[in-house]
């Protein structure tokens, strides 16, 4: 009976404390609820195109297959070696035996071109970018570099430059290379493939975008006929199925280019402006409810986080234009008519973030220098503004900096004459003999 008993006190204690366990374990935190978007994705990240601003990401530093996103860097080449001049759209590539072979396999997205063709680098470009046509990348990729070994070199050159990490890049396509005839570019792997982080996919499509804007005008277009009017033409429709009047279409999607392989599974870096807001959406092996790799999966992902940023977020002012911070409005000025100058932020700090959390947003002041030596210019650069969220998760910016506008003086400052300085010496110098006497005095007691 006494072990009855025992059994039974303790059942009732253990009671109440199974109760709270359960409804800790059973009640979610509040930060994995504001952060489930329920998409299906292995990686996802959302970012304000204009500034850089993260504001979502979800396994964004684990390195994936990019499939043809990849062709956002032979784009980014491209558009480069067209502004520099090394390139002109009109310039006429002809057909060799590897990109002729390649075009000929429809199963890899291609426009089929003739082994004795030349095609212009702007018929070239469209169906890369429309129709992410993958013999027309190659050939692009031969004529800037004369072959794709070397345009490979390129690529990686330019990753690094603009500060991907994670990266490897094997061919100019996105394809895996057992699919490349055996031809692969010399060097890399038989069976090897694109790879980045979702993180770095944001990155080189916002640096796309700052540097060529221009890529919109092509990507943006939902149809169009390669060789129309010759025997040649293949209607091609643009894979970015959100583009206007296609299957998943979204208001104000105007890029920029999706990816499929068995390794990617079904990816998409979109962009999307509305009411002056544009933002950066990738999505990497999207998958449906039931978990089936379907087309549309990528396209529902990203509507999703395009949703969750035009709807959540807003763009806001922080700082307005020449702020003045208090107790810093001024700093030391040496040699000069006056002895300090005046201080503000240059130019309105506005940031894209959650509506809601706009006052968590703090500017703070960061100073270069203590003083400045006359003759100080107006908008001489004195420091920096930093912008810290006082509580709560923030991802930062896809460049890895903090959004960091100019303090500037906000007059000039004359140059003393030399009597002034003279006696601005002798002051000086009887200042420091008096501080000496004073220290002096003071360590005797």
């Amino acid at each position: 009976m006494k072990t009855v008993k025992k059994a039974s006190w303790f059942s009732l204690l253990m009671i109440p404390i199974l109760l709270i366990s359960t409804l800790v374990t059973a009640t979610p935190s509040a930060s994995a609820a504001e952060s489930d978007l329920g998409i299906n994705v292995d990686a996802a990240i959302l970012i304000d195109a204009d500034t850089g601003k993260i504001l979502y990401e979800q396994n964004a530093d684990t390195s994936l297959g990019i499939a043809s996103m990849t062709k956002m860097m032979s784009e980014y080449i491209l558009l480069d070696a067209i502004k520099e001049g090394t390139i002109t759209w009109d310039q006429q590539y002809h057909v060799t035996d590897y990109t002729y072979k390649m075009s000929q396999d429809r199963a890899l997205s291609n426009v089929p071109l003739r082994a004795d063709g030349s095609y212009s680098i702007q018929e070239l470009y469209e169906a890369m970018a429309i129709y992410s046509a993958n013999a027309a990348t190659v050939g692009i990729a031969e004529t800037i570099a004369g072959s794709e070994k070397e345009f490979v070199k390129l690529m990686n050159e330019k990753a690094e430059e603009i500060g991907l990490e994670g990266y490897s890049f094997v061919n100019s396509t996105g394809l895996n290379n057992s699919d490349l005839f055996g031809m692969h570019p010399e060097g890399t792997g038989a069976e090897s493939e694109n790879v980045m982080p979702a993180r770095s996919v944001a990155k080189l499509a916002y640096h796309l975008l700052k540097d060529h804007p221009e890529v919109l005008e092509t990507s943006s277009i939902p149809r169009k006929t390669f060789r129309a009017g010759t025997d040649d033409e293949i209607k091609m429709d643009n894979w970015n199925w959100m583009l206007p009047g296609l299957v998943s279409e979204y208001e104000g999607v105007d890029g920029l280019k999706t990816g499929s392989t068995l390794l990617a599974g079904q990816c998409f870096t979109g962009t999307a402006e509305r009411n002056g807001t544009r933002l950066i959406a990738v999505v990497m092996n999207a998958k449906d409810s039931n978990g089936d790799s379907v087309r549309t999966a990528r396209f529902d992902a990203a509507a999703k986080l395009f949703d969750h940023g035009f709807t959540q977020f807003t763009k806001q002012e922080i700082v307005p234009e020449n702020f003045v911070f208090e107790g810093k409005e001024t700093i030391p000025v040496t040699k000069g008519k006056e002895d300090s100058v005046e201080i503000a932020v240059k130019e309105p700090i506005s940031l894209i973030v959650k509506t809601s959390e706009k006052d968590l947003y703090v500017p703070k002041i960061e100073l270069d220098k203590k003083s400045l030596e006359a003759e100080v210019e107006k908008d001489t650069v004195v420091g920096k503004v930093v912008i810290e969220k006082s509580e709560g998760e923030d991802y930062g910016f896809i460049d890895g900096k903090s959004f960091s506008p100019d303090v500037v003086t906000t007059s000039s400052v004359e140059r003393a004459g030399f009597v002034s300085l003279f006696f601005q010496g002798i002051g000086s110098f009887f200042g420091n003999v008096w501080d000496g006497i004073t220290g002096f005095v003071g360590g005797l007691f």
